[in-house]
């Protein structure tokens, strides 16, 4: 299976169990994924009794104590309402060396991502905020409103310019680096 020997076909799907736990998503072959998804359907039932006996269980497969920490308190938690249906996989396309098909292997349940916010935009966002509510001029010239003013003015203005090579450049479209075959 795989065309691996033994103990390389078990240590191949460990591997994409570890790294599907950790990010919840990954592309690799159907084949694979096919072979990765018992374990990890195993994996996240066995977080449902949360017994040590459990847990052993799971360092024996997964071989990592913050791994299996996280499976138990985190993606444990997630499924503990759903009885089975764990993970997905979504066809993408063939890879272009060895026509192999490729799959999106994940998670069905992910941890929702948290958007960060830029600092010069939370600065000016509680300008607003204290203006609107009638802050006195003394509180706005704390602010130091000319730093916001030096960290737009260091951006050059963008203008491209024209090309003056020979039909747009076309030397270097020859000297672009391509698949090979």
């Amino acid at each position: 299976m795989l065309n691996r020997f033994t103990a390389w076909h078990d240590a191949t799907i460990k591997s994409l169990v570890r790294n599907l736990l950790l990010h919840e998503s990954m592309t690799t072959t159907l084949h694979r994924a096919k072979s990765a998804r018992p374990v990890v359907e195993k994996l996240i039932s066995l977080t449902k009794s949360n017994t040590l006996s459990a847990k052993r269980e799971a360092f024996r497969i997964l071989g990592d104590h913050k791994l299996v920490s996280m499976l138990f308190s985190e993606v444990g938690a997630r499924y503990a309402k759903r009885a089975s249906g764990y993970t997905r996989i979504i066809n993408l396309s063939r890879r272009r060396g060895d026509d192999a098909k490729l799959v999106i292997f994940e998670l069905t349940e992910q941890k929702p991502k948290v958007k960060k916010i830029k600092k010069a935009k939370e600065a000016k966002g509680q300008a607003g905020q204290k203006e609107g509510q009638g802050v006195t001029e003394e509180a706005v010239e704390e602010k130091k409103p000319g730093a916001v003013e030096v960290a737009l003015k260091e951006k050059p203005p963008v203008t491209k310019k024209p090309s003056k090579k020979f039909l747009g450049g076309i030397r270097n479209i020859f000297k672009k680096e391509r698949d090979s075959l």
